[in-house]
């Protein structure tokens, strides 16, 4: 039994994980370096941490291209 919950973790994980992937594609950043995108979610990450306003304001750009399917 705790097999099957080990692989339906790894399930969810690697699920998460392509979703996550195809975030960096519909923001149209498929060919830019890792590094890059590690760097500037690095620095989103610390940025949202100290200014409420743009997480609100990134929220709204991320829904509006969810709403018109921007690829």
């Amino acid at each position: 039994m705790a097999r099957a919950g080990t692989i339906d973790a790894r399930r969810k994980d690697t699920r998460e994980k392509i979703e996550l992937g195809g975030l960096i594609v519909k923001a149209g950043l498929r060919y830019e370096s890792r590094a890059l995108l590690l760097g500037a979610l690095i620095d989103l990450g610390q940025r949202l941490k100290i200014d409420e306003g743009e997480r609100i304001r990134l929220a709204k750009i991320g829904a509006e291209a969810f709403r018109h399917g921007r690829e």
